[in-house]
């Protein structure tokens, strides 16, 4: 187990530099710099200072060397566009909203993917799997920003159920949630029918029948642990994905989370900014990962995550 985990970690450390390393030199690839205006420089001898204050005026192999050795002491670097605002400070504010939203957007899509993608397996090839598929369609076929748009059309403006925008009360986070789950539910949902599909004409499941278990007992019990078990190895990046893919629900619906300050990074061409929500976002999808691999070992006693002893 411990050097599974060791390996795991080395591994993770690995990718985690080699993705530093490619969106850094893709990030200074792009012409232009932060401080151009119009494509004009305003004042050249203010943006010599502040390309010397950066660090942007030396070579960029230095400056590559100088990132590593900042993210060694878990520093992000200043803000170009929030100055005298660090990144880490930034990511300290925005991301537990945002890792708010995220987690409520994950227990809408497990909960309601599970249920209809386990409803659907059970009445396969009838009407209530043929509606449930085609809404898991559609939840993938049809943008969050188009939900969002709607749920805040007809749920907040005309029926007014709920807040069009702003974040505090758990009222403000469900028309989000919602639009932001609608994806993961419909990837959790047909793989869960599926799954379930399978599972059902296992031979342990027609021993459990035979055996007069009642049915519900059954499903919970007995198939739906087994048939989840996919879906466990999905959530690292699935949690990963609604967490990066809320930048642009955060936006539609004001809510003060790292998508504020990613995209007004990428308009300022703030290079700490996108470099920093890029290296901590990847950083959190290789850790949900290492903890998927694990989890989904104590689920199924069947993988070992060790070699046996002889």
């Amino acid at each position: 187990m411990a050097s599974y985990i060791l390996k795991r970690l080395v591994s993770m450390l690995v990718t985690l530099w080699l993705i530093v390393t490619v969106t850094f030199f893709l990030m200074h690839s792009v012409p232009g710099s932060p401080f151009d205006k119009d494509g004009k420089n305003s004042n050249p001898t203010a943006v010599q200072n502040m390309m010397a204050y950066y660090h942007l005026d030396e070579p960029v192999g230095v400056q590559y060397v100088l990132y590593l050795k900042s993210l060694l002491k878990l520093d992000l670097g200043p803000s170009i566009g929030h100055f005298p605002d660090s990144v880490n400070s930034m990511i300290s504010r925005g991301f537990p909203v945002s890792f708010q939203l995220g987690m409520i957007a994950i227990l809408f899509a497990i909960v309601a993917g599970i249920a209809l993608g386990t409803v659907a397996a059970l009445y396969k090839n009838r009407l209530i799997d043929q509606a449930a598929m085609v809404l898991a369609v559609l939840g993938i076929a049809v943008p969050n920003f188009v939900v969002a748009t709607l749920l805040i059309k007809y749920v907040a403006v005309e029926w007014h159920l709920l807040p069009v925008a702003m974040w505090g009360t758990w009222r403000h986070t469900v028309l989000p949630g919602l639009a932001l789950a609608t994806g993961p539910i419909a990837i959790i949902a047909r793989m869960t029918r599926a799954n379930m599909v399978e599972v059902l004409t296992s031979d342990y499941i027609e021993t459990a029948r035979a055996k007069g278990l009642h049915p519900f007992v059954i499903v919970t019990k007995h198939a739906l642990r087994n048939a989840v078990l996919p879906v466990v190895t999905l959530l690292g990046a699935l949690i990963a994905n609604v967490l990066t893919g809320s930048f642009v629900i955060e936006k539609i619906f004001a809510i003060p989370g790292m998508g504020k300050y990613f995209v007004d990074g990428i308009n300022n061409r703030d290079y700490s900014v996108i470099m920093g929500t890029t290296v901590f976002y990847s950083a959190l999808l290789l850790f949900m990962m290492f903890l998927v691999d694990i989890a989904y070992g104590l689920i199924d006693p069947r993988i070992k995550l060790h070699r046996k002893e002889r």
